[in-house]
């Protein structure tokens, strides 16, 4: 089976970020044609508008893939349209004005106080909860004969290790990376965005049927 001018593949992503309020369909998908007339026009066609993109609630809208090949059929009723993508997919609507740079950097050394106080916090109570330094000191104690002052090799090491395991852990030291695979952090964060845009299209999808159910309903209940 050969491919002919009036196949269409569109493939989406889960989430696409636009900074316009006119989207059109080559802003979210990637689309592939053999006819370029084809090509252009598609890409080229209006998909959606953010009317109130003040409004942080209508600054995200979920798009069925179906609907997409539904608008591609209205233009052109002939073509074969495959996705090779997601069948549900998340446009998001971000302002891109370059303004808040001020803010921004706050927010940044906000988080890294936190971030440092926090760690440091926890640290120091999970060593106070488990007697780390009563520890210490009775094997210091027992190896040297001598008491401990509150600072020998073994809080000296202790000290070295939690920074080597953290450096491990999080495989960045500065702006370097340790190694190729992605930090526990950024596996953490895209399996939070996973779960936001799963909720978020299970949510759409259910929301779609309830509206169905209404509809169906509606010339029963007219006709009581």
């Amino acid at each position: 089976m050969t491919a002919n001018s009036d196949d269409i593949y569109i493939k989406a992503d889960r989430n696409i970020e636009v900074a316009k309020k006119s989207v059109t369909f080559g802003d979210v998908l990637k689309i592939e044609c053999a006819n370029p007339v084809m090509l252009a026009r598609i890409r080229s066609t209006h998909l959606l508008t953010f009317h109130h993109p003040d409004n942080k609630r209508e600054r995200r809208v979920v798009m069925s893939a179906l609907k997409v090949i539904q608008k591609i059929h209205e233009i052109y009723p002939e073509a074969s349209v495959e996705n090779i993508g997601e069948t549900d997919f998340i446009v998001t609507y971000e302002e891109q004005d370059g303004k808040g740079g001020a803010i921004h950097v706050a927010k940044i050394v906000m988080v890294v106080l936190i971030s440092f106080f926090g760690a440091a916090f926890s640290t120091m109570a999970f060593n106070n909860d488990v007697g780390v330094t009563k520890m210490f000191g009775q094997i210091y104690e027992l190896l040297t004969g001598t008491k401990s002052n509150g600072f020998t090799i073994l809080e000296f090491m202790y000290c070295i290790g939690i920074i080597i395991g953290i450096l491990t852990f999080f495989n960045h030291f500065g702006k370097k990376r340790l190694s190729v695979d992605p930090t526990p952090m950024e596996v953490e964060m895209r399996l939070y965005e996973n779960d936001i845009q799963t909720t978020l299209v299970e949510t759409y999808s259910r929301k779609e049927k309830e509206l169905d159910v209404d509809e169906k309903h509606i010339p029963g209940n007219s006709g009581t």
